[in-house]
């Protein structure tokens, strides 16, 4: 072989080489965007290291998530506990912040211990954690039996709760004892990947395109057992199950409304940060996106089929936040301008992704009773 046809030959399997490595380099970012595990870390800063504790208060590292206003879960493995605001006055150290210390739900809060910051601050099941009697259910799903929670209560129109990426039906109880509280039942699915679900076929999550159809099997589970009408409530993923079945489901005619928190409605930008956040290297970020889009089916631009505003039929309630690193702001404010006889946007600042509430419950608890109260 001639020197130069070899040459020529060596770069030609080495692009080879390097493209194929890119390519399944790429298909595992895709896996790990598409697989949010419950428990695995969302974009939202680093993990904080508890410097200390004392009577109703807990040191943490400086960072900007310590420092964010509201109520949270610490979570590490093994360990779970609830703070409060932040205590300015508190004596501490440059590099530390003090929050409040509200409750040790499990295991302990040595001091080195690394934990982050969740939106999640119940374990449990809703007689466990919030004293609410409940039936676990199984509900009838396209894939089998998809358990949820049922808290019964007076009224007819049933709320049906849906957690998103990197949470699980643990996540909903932060707003039962509201909804308890003004008589609404609330029917907290478990959806397809979830522990207790069935496995989607492929494995992987998307991003509510297909989960949906989970979803709507409980508004028949619930329609069967006394609901005249139904409210979908979802955060993150479960959001953009509660537009697809706005949209696509057959009993659309029965849900009188919905509340999005931290909608994903654009799934491109979901996933490139999905992907980040699972420590993929920036160069092949863009062979990530293009692999999850690919193994998902999600081929509809960067927005989501079910984000349209002008398919919607009935009343919604955005809470959003320009400080989510998941789920871009815009969007939600660009669907909320578009459709101002439906579409109510509740904005959050300094609020992390799936974490609406947390930042001022008071606050939050009144935009949804203004907007749930013509709906009861």
């Amino acid at each position: 072989m001639r020197p130069a046809t070899a040459t020529a030959a060596a770069v030609t399997t080495l692009l080879v080489g390097a493209g194929a490595a890119a390519v399944a380099a790429g298909r595992y970012a895709a896996d790990a965007a598409l697989r949010p595990e419950p428990g695995r870390p969302l974009p939202g800063g680093p993990p904080l290291v508890v410097h200390g504790t004392a009577p109703g208060r807990v040191a943490l590292t400086r960072s900007l998530a310590s420092l964010r206003p509201g109520t949270y879960g610490l979570d590490a493995p093994g360990v779970h506990a609830v703070v409060g605001p932040v205590l300015p006055d508190a004596p501490h150290a440059p590099d530390t912040v003090v929050r409040r210390l509200l409750r040790v739900t499990h295991g302990r809060l040595d001091a080195g211990t690394r934990v982050r910051l969740t939106p999640q601050i119940h374990l449990g099941n809703p007689r466990t954690a919030l004293g609410l009697d409940h039936a676990d259910v199984d509900i009838p799903g396209e894939l089998g039996a998809l358990p949820a929670w049922f808290v019964p209560a007076a009224r007819l129109t049933w709320v049906i709760t849906v957690h998103g990426l990197g949470t699980s039906r643990e996540h909903p109880m932060v707003v039962m004892p509201f909804l308890h509280g003004h008589r609404l039942p609330v029917l907290d699915l478990a959806y397809r990947g979830d522990l207790g679900a069935p496995e989607p076929p492929d494995g992987l999550g998307h991003l509510g395109a297909s989960e949906w159809r989970d979803l709507d099997a409980a508004i028949r589970y619930a329609l069967r057992f006394g609901a005249r009408r139904v409210i979908l409530y979802g955060w993150s993923t479960g959001a953009a199950m509660a537009l697809h079945a706005a949209e696509r489901s057959a009993l659309s005619d029965r849900i009188a409304g919905l509340v999005l928190d931290s909608p994903v409605l654009d799934w491109h930008t979901t996933l490139r940060n999905l992907a980040a956040a699972r420590r993929t290297p920036a160069v092949l970020l863009p062979l990530a996106v293009r692999a999850a889009e690919s193994r998902a089916g999600l081929h509809n631009g960067h927005h989501s089929p079910a984000a349209d505003p002008a398919d919607l039929r009935i009343p919604v309630l955005i809470f959003a936040g320009p400080d989510d690193a998941l789920a871009p702001w815009e969007p939600a404010r660009r669907f909320a301008e578009s459709r101002p006889d439906l579409v109510t946007l509740h904005a959050v600042p300094d609020a992390p992704h799936g974490g609406m509430w947390n930042v001022d419950p008071a606050r939050y608890e009144e935009a949804l009773r203004r907007f749930l109260t013509p709906l009861m």
